[in-house]
């Protein structure tokens, strides 16, 4: 008998066998990120290497997930498309990219793949950021929408954002 799943089978797969998922060792930069309508926060790490033109590129990747199947398995997916790309590349990635990868979510969780990208982007922008790089505005925009729904989360799920915390000893630096 075939198993039949409410989520693309691309999902399920990688919520069964995270690709990249841990905590890194001396990030280059750390995106955290949350979800008001579920509770879901996610780190994600970017290790960035230099080539010999001086291009940025996306070297390791990993995330760590307080979240359902279907943040798992997103935040999976998108460490896979990213790792080795250049970053100007991966701050185009948006959650239909991923869609496009994975099929389509059932409404109700479509904003888990936002949270995959968000987390990206902030990870990039603490990259720019440690390193003095000017910020392009969009990414700043972004940052700032962020940081207020981020804000909202730790405060509504106080108790369960510190635990994360502990568990995982995740801070963002």
């Amino acid at each position: 008998m075939k198993e039949v799943f409410l989520y693309p089978e691309t999902v399920v797969r990688h919520f069964r066998k995270p690709k990249n998922m841990g905590r890194m060792k001396n990030p280059s930069g750390i995106g955290k990120v949350g979800n008001l309508l579920c509770g879901d926060v996610l780190w994600l790490y970017i290790k960035v290497k230099k080539d010999e033109k001086g291009e940025e590129s996306i070297a390791d990747v990993k995330f760590e997930c307080f979240g359902c199947v279907v943040a798992i398995g997103i935040s999976s997916v998108l460490t896979t498309m990213v790792k080795g790309k250049p970053l100007e590349e991966a701050l185009k990635l948006r959650k239909e990219d991923i869609l496009g990868k994975t099929g389509p979510l059932p409404p109700i969780k479509v904003h888990c793949s936002v949270l995959a990208v968000d987390a990206l982007h902030e990870a990039i922008y603490d990259y720019y950021l440690r390193n003095k790089t000017q910020i392009p505005e969009q990414l700043q925009k972004e940052h700032e929408r962020i940081q207020k729904t981020l804000e909202k989360v730790e405060e509504r799920f106080k108790k369960y954002v510190e635990l994360q915390e502990k568990v995982f000893g995740a801070k963002k630096s």
